[in-house]
């Protein structure tokens, strides 16, 4: 069958020689009942090849289903797979007929295969290999004629090292492996896959499409690695679709819609399994990152210390049931507190000690809280300025409004 109708039947955008590699292989193998295994990232359109190899086989007037494996529950997967008979279970108020006896003479579509309980990866290789499997709740064996195409984004020599699929299974499936490649591997099919998602959305509301301006608002749309691949790049085309004004797009318009920040951009997947290989920016960024946050929190550490303190004229501080400092109410708490004044040794007792907290007359968070609610209220709800008084970071501040709940 000529690829390019292939294509146009099935929606198939680009012309990239790993896209019509890995249909040149289903087209070859369709004809046949092997299994086979799908792999490629979320998002690059594996769900077009199950349906094209049911197509183009000699079961295509028998029926197919399609299975997301990982959308099923555990306790539940074996009965949808398999069936079960009345009364196996709670709730099995009748027989139920499963996916392989349903799809007998047909395809059956095993999407997100890897994420199968080995329970049931035991029961789909008996299928595999004799045709049989049992319901649940009977010791009757059943046979079917069932064709199996499964499609996975995991990667699997990982997962078999990690004892969470069978390698046994893995190779009964994978009796013919087709590689979906991802976006920024097809970088030349990216600009039509833009053009085909914008006049999809053009005529589904009525509006002109939006096109690309020039080569440098094409260099964007290339150069962008899209670690979410088609499904991503259909996203944006919808946001920018809708929401810009212009419908002729240059090179600014796209990077306000396309993401920058360095951990999304520099991801980068080998081997076609999954394998994320990062940078050495991203690693620089991490550690920088990772280095203010423990910065942050330090400092918020000595921010507790030097706000444990209640907010009643009379004070007490954890750690010193007994001891206790006059504040005047309507004075700022920490231009009279020192702290000098905290015994560090007292500060950290171990929560064990149920004994000496029970001495405790306040909740440290409440009254932070408090304290919090009183300052911006003194401050007219001015962020900054209540930040400074309370000698929070603006930052701390924020995540702190938005744990206690005062946004």
């Amino acid at each position: 069958m000529d690829l390019q109708r292939v294509k146009q039947r099935y929606g198939i955008v680009g012309n990239s020689e790993g896209l019509n590699h890995a249909l040149d292989v289903a087209l070859q193998v369709a004809p046949t009942d092997l299994s086979v295994l799908i792999q490629g990232e979320s998002g690059v359109g594996k769900e077009h090849f199950p349906r094209l190899i049911h197509d183009s086989s000699i079961r295509k007037h028998g029926k197919y289903f399609a299975v997301n494996c990982g959308s099923i529950p555990e306790g539940t997967i074996d009965s949808e797979l398999f069936g079960h008979m009345k009364g196996s279970f709670t709730g099995a108020v009748s027989d139920h007929v499963g996916y392989f006896e349903a799809a007998n003479g047909g395809t059956l579509f095993l999407d997100e295969v890897g994420e199968l309980p080995m329970s049931t990866q035991a029961r789909l290789l008996r299928v595999l290999e004799s045709g049989e499997f049992i319901r649940v709740g009977s010791s009757e064996v059943r046979k079917t004629n069932v064709r199996i195409v499964a499609a996975t984004n995991v990667n699997m020599q990982k997962a078999i090292v990690n004892r969470k699929f069978r390698e046994d299974l893995y190779y009964r499936l994978n009796t013919i492996p087709i590689q979906i490649p991802a976006l920024r591997e097809r970088k030349e099919d990216i600009p039509l896959l833009f053009r085909k998602f914008a006049g999809e959305i053009a005529e589904k509301y009525n509006m002109p499409p939006v096109r690309l301006a020039d080569e440098a608002a094409r260099q964007v749309l290339v150069s962008y690695k899209w670690p979410g691949n088609i499904r991503q790049l259909k996203n944006i085309t919808e946001q920018i679709s809708i929401l810009e004004r212009t419908r002729e797009l240059t090179a600014d318009v796209l990077l306000k819609y396309i993401p920058q920040d360095i951990e999304t951009t520099d991801i980068v997947y080998v081997g076609g399994q999954g394998t994320q290989s990062i940078s050495n920016d991203v690693l620089v960024n991490m550690v920088s990152v990772l280095k203010n946050e423990i910065d942050n929190l330090k400092k918020e550490m000595n921010d507790l210390k030097k706000n444990r303190v209640v907010t009643t004229t009379e004070q007490q501080i954890v750690g010193l049931p007994h001891q206790t400092i006059q504040v005047p109410p309507q004075n700022h708490l920490m231009s009279h507190f020192r702290p000098e004044d905290i015994d560090e040794e007292a500060e950290y007792h171990d929560v064990t000690h149920a004994q000496d907290l029970s001495e405790v007359s306040y909740n440290l968070k409440d009254n932070e809280k408090a304290l919090i609610i009183r300052t911006l209220k003194k401050c007219n709800g001015r962020r900054k300025d209540a930040a400074k008084e309370l000698g929070f970071s603006e930052r701390t501040l924020y995540r702190k409004i938005r744990d206690y709940g005062l946004d």
